[in-house]
């Protein structure tokens, strides 16, 4: 958190499978994920943003990658979703819209 920005992450993986990615990233790309994991295993809130991917090649049950900046009210300012896992908004373009809602 910085200041009054909170970042969350949600999947539908589990606590344990979380821990697993957590873990692999750390080792493989030697990054420590800093930010808060929520499990939505039942796809509650994916489901209630659209982000479900029923078409996913493997069978896997997973959202699709997406970006939201949220204001104090909970109200969408900035959405990002996106098939392609590897296609993300860049750093700067999440900070100018944290920038234009202010402090």
């Amino acid at each position: 958190m910085t200041g009054s920005t909170e970042i969350l992450a949600v999947s539908v993986d589990n606590r344990e499978q979380q821990q697993m990615m957590i873990d692999r990233v750390a080792e493989q790309d030697g990054v420590l994920i800093e930010y808060e994991l929520l499990s939505d295993t039942d796809h509650a809130v994916i489901n209630r943003y659209g982000l479900f991917n029923h078409e996913d090649p493997r069978g896997r049950e997973i959202a699709h990658p997406a970006t939201f900046v949220l204001d104090r009210d909970g109200i969408v300012r900035y959405r990002f979703v996106e098939i392609d896992y590897r296609v993300r908004p860049t750093n700067e373009d999440v900070l100018e819209v944290l920038r234009a809602l202010g402090p």
